[in-house]
């Protein structure tokens, strides 16, 4: 068998007791670290997001009259595009953002998620008793793919937030200019 063939069965094989060395669990445990920041700042980014969205429509004149009737039937052809894109860009931000911030839920779960935990205490409490190593770097590998499928989710409504947000500040600057 090959040095390829062996790191790809370590790869997919549980690790044993004597197969976790520190460095491997130090490791995965800094991993489950980031992407639990990675989660936390996804968060921030969409309540600035929002925050500045809705500073932006409550403080805004024009803002606030893209959501008028008055503003489409009174309005030039070029206010009319202007005004819709402003408004559905906003809308698609603000709407973006909430969705990053929404709970998310994953099929599984691990020792470490608190709404588990009474499935998985009675597990931990054997694997502990049996100094069970593999066990503890398993709980490592499953939570590190669930944060990182839930930062992943979360990064891509932040995107959209932030897309929608360019797209209303160039469609606002484009009102501005044309009117």
């Amino acid at each position: 068998m090959s040095d390829f063939e062996n790191s790809l069965d370590f790869l997919v094989s549980t690790p044993s007791n004597d197969d976790v060395s520190s460095e491997y669990f130090d490791h995965i445990k800094k991993i489950n670290d980031i992407f639990y920041d990675q989660i936390k700042i996804s968060d921030q980014k969409a309540a600035y997001i929002f925050t500045f969205m809705l500073a932006f429509l409550v403080t805004s004149s024009e803002g606030r009259e893209v959501f008028t009737w008055g503003r489409y039937a009174q309005g030039t052809p070029q206010g009319i595009v202007f005004s819709g894109a402003l408004a559905l860009a906003s809308m698609f931000s603000i709407m973006s953002a909430i969705l990053v911030v929404l709970p998310r839920h994953v099929h599984t779960s691990t020792s470490m998620f608190w709404g588990a935990w009474h499935k998985h205490r009675g597990h931990f409490r054997d694997s502990a008793a049996k100094r069970d190593k593999g066990y503890l770097f398993e709980q490592y590998i499953e939570n590190a793919d669930i944060l990182s499928t839930i930062a992943r989710g979360k990064y891509r409504c932040v995107t959209f937030a932030f897309r929608g947000l360019l797209v209303t500040v160039i469609a606002y600057i484009l009102l501005l200019v044309g009117t």
